[in-house]
């Protein structure tokens, strides 16, 4: 059995998992690894409430021994109070023959009487053992600051992305001379639902992850996109030929022109748009990772 969380220890972990959500969120642009940037300010606002209660608590408590410490001091000399209470439960517990209720029968054992007893007092007891588990999410941000999805989850996520854009939703592209810097979602878009084929013959720059494919041959630039948070992300991938894989993970702008679909009518199961790539540059994580 773990040992029982006291009331210090109860404050203290409220006030580190205080402190820690106001790193990722208030003195970092970690959060936007978990959430997306709309959830800023409810989380600064939860973390400064934390932080203020465990301070306050700590505060309370610290003030607390410092009065039970002063009563310990302003005790008389010479009377030891463990041992009076021990005499008073002997005497209690002597039994009177001439007195019903001091029959054997109705007669409480020492050690209950004493566990009783003890009880009654409302001496401090610890919170349940389970208040421990508050100590992960802070060990988690503090030591191991988990990162954005990747291909990991990626690869094993094959539902497409839903085709809510409406067709007089895509404008005309521009018309200036080189690629035309593109989310992956709406290269997608276009690709499949754009009537007027606004991606035929236009060099584009997609920027995401490296995520392999089973199929030789071709890659996918890759980038995740949530609603709310991490928790339902599903990806949106562009299959990439022609230019050789870089390792899983890595983070790339991929220049190209988008591969018509040779098909009539959309097959059954997933299929990605192809991308036929021309050049290949590895950048660093954007620090909005989510689209």
């Amino acid at each position: 059995m773990g040992c029982a969380v006291s009331r210090v220890t109860q404050n203290l972990i409220l006030t580190l998992l205080g402190m820690a959500v106001l790193r990722i969120s208030a003195f970092s642009a970690t959060y936007l690894n978990y959430v997306k940037p709309g959830f800023r300010p409810f989380l600064i606002g939860a973390g400064t409430v934390l932080l203020i209660l465990g301070a306050a608590g700590l505060v309370q408590a610290f003030r607390a021994g410092r009065e039970a410490s002063g009563q310990a001091h302003d005790r008389p000399p010479g009377r030891n109070p463990d041992h009076e209470h021990g005499q008073n439960l002997d005497r209690e517990q002597r039994w009177n023959p001439d007195h019903e209720q001091d029959r054997p029968e109705n007669h409480v054992p020492e050690h209950g009487h004493r566990e009783n007893h003890a009880a009654g007092h409302g001496h401090p007891h610890g919170g349940p053992r389970v208040a421990w588990l508050m100590c992960l999410p802070v060990f988690a941000i503090f030591l191991i600051a988990p990162p954005a999805l990747g291909s990991f989850a990626a690869a094993r996520s094959e539902t497409p992305p839903p085709r809510d854009r409406a067709l007089s939703a895509f404008t005309p592209l521009d018309g200036g001379a080189g690629p035309v810097d593109m989310p992956v979602g709406e290269f997608i878009g276009r690709a499949w639902d754009d009537d007027s084929r606004s991606l035929t013959g236009r060099e584009v720059r997609l920027t995401g992850f490296v995520v392999p494919s089973k199929k030789k041959g071709r890659w996918y630039v890759t980038r995740m996109q949530i609603a709310c948070c991490a928790a339902d992300a599903f990806p949106l991938k562009v299959a990439v030929r022609g230019i050789q894989a870089p390792p899983p993970d890595t983070w790339v702008e991929v220049t190209g022109t988008w591969i018509p679909q040779k098909f009539g009518t959309m097959p059954n199961g997933v299929v990605y748009p192809e991308l036929a790539g021309t050049d290949i540059t590895k950048v660093d994580t954007p620090q909005e990772p989510y689209e």
